[in-house]
């Protein structure tokens, strides 16, 4: 007697947060440049202001790779997600 196997269910492709991610996109202004980070700094962490969508008028920062100034547009695929904060190198009392 051989055993019957269920069928399978597939399971969607696709990221746990995918479903948001494609959500309209959003244009942001960049206000500030934050600094630097990356393994070798080629991201630029910046502090960009929403102008539509649901988050409209946050204020948040985010990662940025290439060339960028104050002044620009980011159109961002998602507004929940924030950049951490860059930590500075020097931790207190290490080279004071």
């Amino acid at each position: 007697m051989a055993k019957t196997q269920k069928p399978q269910e597939k399971k969607q492709g696709g990221s746990k947060g995918s479903d948001r991610i494609l959500g309209e996109p959003v244009p942001a202004v960049v206000e500030e440049i934050i600094g630097r980070t990356g393994f070798r700094g080629e991201i630029t962490q910046v502090k960009a202001l929403v102008q539509k969508g649901r988050d409209e008028g946050r204020s948040m920062r985010r990662n940025v790779k290439g060339p960028i100034r104050v002044g620009d547009v980011l159109i961002l695929r998602e507004t929940e997600i924030e950049a951490r904060r860059i930590k500075s190198k020097v931790s207190k009392g290490a080279y004071t």
